[in-house]
């Protein structure tokens, strides 16, 4: 596999303190490794929401589908993000939507940013998932003056999701438990947080129930043709099939396949886990409301207070890795949390890990066949949002291997192959630089 991080991106420590896994440790999801010569109508490549949501659909539909996991399924982001089911997965505004693909792609997006909020919980509730579900919707939150004009976002909020946020002044905000130093917020009633390996497990329950045969420690070497089909090779075995579907997102390698080398760009995100807190320590700081949040900077944070109150807080940053870069992030995303919640300050940390979302030249995501690869799929590059648009372009991947059109929006900029990012596996570069311009940004703007 050929990578653009350095080895430690990857390595196991980065997951090790990962608070998801005290109720879903690894063994609940290791699978045995692939051995042997194999056979299989569509191998998924990568177990992730992406992966499982596919193998899900199609294994409902009678196809015999196999997924192959380098490590297990969820290792990679699906079983260690923030827990946010939301809106989003591209880096578009509405006027750079319109541009690209006019105001009908703009609508198909938006729609579909919707859709794939209903679909997580339609899997939830057909399947009976217990995922520790809370917050009504998402809040936008100020931090600083010169942010908390949402009033303008009210008519495309409406427009785009045909709901009404609500806006939220400074005093508003302490009245329903956000108090953290904000100048005011807006609250958008779609979506909701969740515990991810709860849902992760779930997924790959019912995916197995229904068919689907998943097999962990089983890294693609490589896909080669093999006559009108495909053949997926792993250090121990190989599974020859009609179609393959790669959803490796941040964690994928610039050879499976060589068409993947430069179209996606990996972006470390890091989060901290509290202990639990009592309701004087809550009140202490004034937050006591259960909502999941982010705030308005460009190097963004994301927090939620979780059922057994601790708090989450998660932040984008991180351009090296390695053990002694990972110690400064953790250092560092703690100063952002005392700064921003002060009452705090005395309350431990008990869980820190990091891991890797996905960027695409484009900024949106690609979801479609492979060009030149007839057969081969894609679906990745969420831009950080991926727990309701991976599992949603997992479900269009398995109408698109069947060659049916999707009944759920599909909308035209997914279906648009990503270009390539500038000095191809030295594009890590790119990021040091827009970093800098974000962290201006943040702090002078």
């Amino acid at each position: 596999m050929k990578r653009i991080f350095a080895r430690h991106a990857y390595d196991d420590a980065r997951i090790a303190g990962c608070y998801w896994a005290e109720a879903v440790p690894d063994r609940l999801l290791q699978r045995p490794d692939l051995a042997g010569d194999q056979k299989a109508d569509v191998v998924v490549i990568g177990g992730g929401f992406t992966g499982l949501s596919a193998a899900l659909a199609l294994a409902k539909d009678g196809a015999d589908v196999m997924v192959l996991d380098a490590v297990f399924p969820g290792w990679g982001a699906s079983g260690r993000n923030g827990g946010f089911c939301c809106l989003g997965g591209s880096k578009l505004d509405n006027s750079s939507l319109e541009r690209s693909v006019g105001v009908a792609g703009r609508r198909e997006w938006r729609a579909a940013e919707k859709a794939a909020i209903e679909l997580v919980d339609d899997l939830l509730t057909r399947h009976g998932l217990d995922v520790d579900r809370h917050s009504d919707g998402e809040t936008l939150l100020a931090h600083k003056p010169t942010f908390a004009r949402f009033e303008d976002e009210i008519a495309e909020v409406e427009r785009d999701y045909g709901v009404t946020p609500e806006i939220l002044t400074r005093d508003m905000l302490a009245e329903r438990g956000l108090a953290g130093g904000f100048h005011g917020g807006m609250t958008v009633p779609l979506g909701f947080a969740l515990h991810p390996r709860k849902y992760l497990v779930g997924l790959l329950t019912a995916a197995e129930a229904a068919g689907a045969r998943v097999f962990g420690n089983s890294p693609v070497a490589g896909i080669e043709r093999i006559g009108s089909g495909w053949r997926v090779s792993t250090p121990r075995g190989h599974v020859d099939c009609s179609q393959v579907i790669i959803a490796t997102n941040g964690y994928s390698s610039e050879d499976v396949p060589d068409w993947m080398a430069g179209r996606y760009m990996p972006a470390q995100s890091s989060v901290i886990v509290t202990r639990p807190m009592s309701d004087s320590e809550l009140a202490a700081q004034g937050w006591t409301s259960h909502q999941m949040a982010y705030d308005t900077r460009r190097l963004l944070h994301y927090f939620h207070l979780m059922p057994e109150n601790r708090f989450l807080f998660g932040m984008r940053g991180g351009l090296r890795a390695s053990p002694g870069a990972e110690a400064g992030i953790s250092r560092a995303i703690r100063r952002d949390f005392d700064a921003m919640f002060p009452a705090w300050r005395g309350v431990e940390t008990t869980h820190y890990w990091s891991g890797m979302v996905c960027l695409a030249p484009k900024l949106a995501p690609f979801c479609g066949e492979v060009p030149d690869m007839p057969g081969v799929f894609a679906g990745y590059a969420y831009h950080g949002n991926g727990v309701a648009m991976a599992s949603y372009c997992g479900a269009l991947l398995a109408d698109l291997v069947q060659g049916r059109s999707p009944d759920r929006p599909y909308p035209e900029i997914m279906k648009k192959p990503p270009g390539r990012f500038p000095l191809g596996r030295f594009r890590r570069a790119i990021m040091f630089a827009a970093y800098a311009g974000f962290w201006l940004r943040d702090r002078f703007s």
